[in-house]
């Protein structure tokens, strides 16, 4: 009987060691998966940041600031400064959205000159073709702001 006792009693504590080696192994697998999440998902907000789409609704908004607006601009020229090659004679159909970009701080409240100046000479200087375009759009936007 004691036998038995001290049998099952082993066996109680080999299962208590077992189930104690098993979580130290398991716990720091866990951790690295939650702190690679976390990596990611900062990447994903950096990304989201520099994405075209929310520059240009940085560039839209009204109340954005001259000092957001030239932090948006920036960010276009280092993610986005180059336009797909011309098609032809015809821009290529993504200049779209660097002619609205144009217009848009042309006509914007907060703008100045120096940040027009800037975004237009890092934005001809990357795309030589587009010179005329880019030009046409600076000029319209500047027409359509009024005395």
């Amino acid at each position: 009987m004691e036998i038995t006792l001290l049998v099952k009693s082993f066996l109680g504590l080999v299962s208590l060691l077992a189930i104690l080696i098993f979580f130290l192994f398991y716990i720091p697998k866990k951790k690295k998966i939650i702190k690679k999440k976390k990596q990611e998902l900062q990447e994903n907000k950096k990304s989201d940041v520099t994405s075209l789409d929310k520059l240009l609704d940085i560039i839209k908004n009204r109340a954005s600031t001259a000092k957001e607006l030239k932090d948006a601009l920036d960010l276009v020229i280092k993610y986005h400064g180059t336009i797909h090659p011309k098609l032809g004679l015809r821009p290529h159909p993504d200049f779209d959205v660097y002619g609205e970009i144009l217009l848009r701080i042309c006509r914007h409240p907060n703008t100045n000159k120096n940040i027009i100046l800037d975004f237009d000479k890092a934005l001809e200087a990357r795309n030589e073709d587009y010179k005329k375009d880019i030009n046409d759009f600076i000029t319209k936007g500047l027409n359509s702001r009024g005395a």
